[in-house]
């Protein structure tokens, strides 16, 4: 049986360390998890930077060979552990293939006023302190919320036929917004709730975390 160890952040709220985690579930593969305090900079340490190459979490380990970035990880293990022996990640059809991973390249490289005004901490801890957005917030969440009513079938909860990673990655950057009472289409609501309820997602919501200290 192959070993598979992830890591992820000491207080696991990075949105790119949920989705290599919330593909490890999918696959249904038994992992182990590796917590790394960032704030402490462990990250940092010669070991940590030989085996992640970016000195960045997460980082997967699949019988001692380290692979990070998390697309790339979401990828490997869709290639890694196939169908029909292990659930899809990615559609099957290429061109939507193609626009899961033209969404996930979206949501980690753009957006950025609302990763910084309304950061993940947000999701996952309580009274964090969140202020109205900006006028550049206030248009990047208009065109987030542009895209998802243009790619979200109404009546339907993903993206496509059935789940992908692209789903968990688009529905976090939306809760974003809706977690902290920002408008949005019935449908939009409908399909961030479907996700957040999904048993993978729910694994890493529901995790024990440290009390956060900001850095």
């Amino acid at each position: 049986m192959a070993n598979l160890r992830l890591s992820v952040d000491t207080y696991w709220t990075s949105p790119y360390a949920f989705s290599a985690f919330v593909a490890l579930k999918e696959k249904g593969h038994p992992f182990s998890v590796h917590p790394v305090a960032l704030h402490l900079g462990e990250h940092k340490h010669p070991d940590a930077l030989a085996a992640s190459l970016t000195g960045r979490v997460p980082v997967l380990w699949h019988d001692g060979w380290a692979l990070s970035e998390s697309s790339a990880i979401d990828e490997y293990l869709d290639d890694a552990f196939a169908p029909p022996g292990y659930p899809r990640l990615f559609p099957e059809d290429a061109r939507e293939r193609a626009r899961a991973r033209q969404l996930m390249a979206w949501v980690r490289s753009d957006l950025m006023p609302i990763r910084l005004e309304r950061p993940t901490t947000t999701l996952f801890y309580e009274n964090m302190d969140v202020q109205p957005l900006s006028t550049a917030a206030q248009g990047s969440a208009a065109r987030l919320l542009g895209v998802a009513d243009a790619l979200i079938a109404s009546g339907r909860t993903t993206l496509f036929a059935s789940f992908c990673i692209a789903d968990a990655d688009f529905a976090l950057m939306l809760l974003r917004l809706l977690w902290n009472a920002h408008p949005a289409p019935k449908k939009v609501q409908a399909y961030v709730e479907a996700q957040w309820a999904r048993p993978s997602v729910r694994a890493w919501v529901e995790q024990k975390r440290p009390p956060y200290v900001p850095y």
